[in-house]
């Protein structure tokens, strides 16, 4: 059986990752890798494996294309890569542009656009009550060492006045957060293509940088369908242990990987893996 040819955009936290991991496979096959900065990659990625130009991803034939650099990447060459290959979006905040989220799914036609779970905790049973319409609120609250937030504008000069006492720094839509802290709310944009009832306008998130946590901390509050006076709900909390500064832990590295295994087979539409 022939391996699946994997192409890899990016050689970050998680690019770097994925190829040690698949080095090993007997599954999968590395056809290519591009980053932004070639000098990374020298001494780790064969050189006949370093692409150079994303708009010659093509001619590695690849059978799945993960991007896992930056959110302007599904911008650029989204369209481009799934006319030749399935795509998987490492940076899934860039969906909250409209404009983006339409293209990308007007072009997945023939290829399926996979969007990794991460660490977005029951993605997938929230998908299932979005489908049944039972989903009426869902929360993401997302706490980590303050250096670990990338955000901009506003929320940049907010987080140099974070001292000893944990500080919320923005409760609002999902839609609003992303194109303010592309690199932090992967999770949310998750969690709003899940929910798809709700969507990026419907879901709220909430992002608090706390100066004493050594873990990346995510809550998950899920409202579902009322009993009476009450309602269904379902609170989960997930902590990940990391290092001041870095923006994700190495339990969403496992989680990336285990998504990748998954992306394929689904045809054309978009897929949560």
């Amino acid at each position: 059986m022939a391996k699946r040819r994997i192409g890899i955009v990016g050689f970050g936290f998680i690019g770097s990752y994925l190829f040690e991991k698949l080095k090993k496979s007997d599954t999968y096959e590395v056809c290519f890798v591009w980053n932004r900065t070639v000098d990374k990659m020298t001494g780790i990625v064969p050189v006949d494996l370093i692409l150079d130009d994303l708009n010659q991803a093509h001619t590695r034939s690849p059978d799945l294309i993960i991007e896992v650099a930056h959110p302007c990447i599904t911008t650029d060459y989204g369209a481009y890569f799934l006319q030749h290959a399935d795509y998987m979006i490492g940076s899934p905040t860039i969906l909250a542009d409209p404009a983006v989220e339409k293209l990308i799914c007007k072009t997945a036609y023939s290829n399926g656009v996979y969007i990794p779970v991460g660490a977005m905790w029951g993605a997938h049973d929230i998908k299932k009550m979005a489908d049944m319409g039972t989903l009426k609120a869902l929360k993401i609250t997302m706490k980590k060492y303050p250096s670990s937030f990338k955000v901009l504008g506003h929320l940049a000069e907010k987080l140099k006045t974070v001292k000893d006492e944990p500080m919320v720094l923005i409760e609002a839509p999902v839609r609003e957060l992303c194109p303010l802290a592309p690199n932090n709310v992967n999770t949310m944009s998750i969690a709003a293509l899940a929910a798809h009832n709700l969507g990026f306008d419907g879901v709220k998130g909430c992002l608090v940088a706390d100066p004493n946590s050594t873990m990346h901390e995510i809550t998950i509050e899920v409202t579902g369908p009322a009993a009476g006076t009450d309602h269904m709900s379902v609170r989960t909390v997930r902590y990940s242990p990391t290092s001041p500064g870095m923006v994700t832990s190495t339990a969403t590295q496992d989680s990336f990987f285990s998504s990748m295994t998954m992306a394929c087979g689904r045809g054309p539409g978009v897929h949560i893996c």
